[in-house]
């Protein structure tokens, strides 16, 4: 990481997996570039843990990623505010890690976007708006939504497909060229 400062990455994110979360404050001490963790992190005691070593970006995420299953924000021992939120030391931002959509949460540092990303094929975001250009990036931001509401219209008969449809998402397996296994 100190071979990127050069470059001012905005952060960079889970650069340590979680099973190897105590050693996270190694990495915030090695780096002048911001470090953000959390996606697959379970409870507020997980979180306190990381908050403690000095990241700068806590990353609460939901399980519609695959992780647990259930309704967003809920599977991950609460919720964002409940995870993340009260434990916030000042310094430490929040950004969402919910790509699949983020309409709901305001008052960010980021929100993840995995828009016309392969793996959301046939259950993307924009396969539920009656127009999806409100989402088109320019410059790699998408501009602010200013329709009523939440700035985007439900087509709700996409919505009422999917739900007779059902859904068995289960997390993809990747496989690099040479074979072995990569992963989000």
């Amino acid at each position: 990481m100190p071979l990127l400062e050069e470059y001012l990455p905005f952060f960079v994110e889970e650069p340590v997996v979680p099973e190897l979360s105590d050693r996270i404050g190694d990495v915030v001490r090695s780096t002048s570039i911001p470090v953000a963790t959390g996606e697959r992190l379970y409870s507020r005691w997980d979180f306190k843990k990381v908050l403690e070593s000095g990241v700068a970006v806590a990353q609460p995420t939901s399980p519609t990623r695959g992780h647990l299953g259930g309704t967003a924000d809920r599977g991950h021992g609460g919720g964002v505010r409940r995870l993340a939120g009260p434990a916030l030391p000042a310094r430490t931002h929040r950004a969402r890690g919910l790509p699949p959509g983020g309409v709901r949460h305001p008052n960010l540092l980021i929100q993840e976007q995995s828009l016309g990303i392969h793996y959301n094929e046939g259950s993307d975001l924009l396969d539920y708006l009656v127009d999806p250009s409100v989402f088109h990036y320019d410059d790699g931001h998408v501009g602010l939504l200013t329709a009523p509401g939440l700035g985007i219209e439900i087509d709700e008969k996409a919505v009422e497909r999917a739900a007779e449809t059902g859904h068995r998402w289960r997390n993809p397996v990747w496989r690099r060229d040479d074979g072995s296994q990569a992963e989000w």
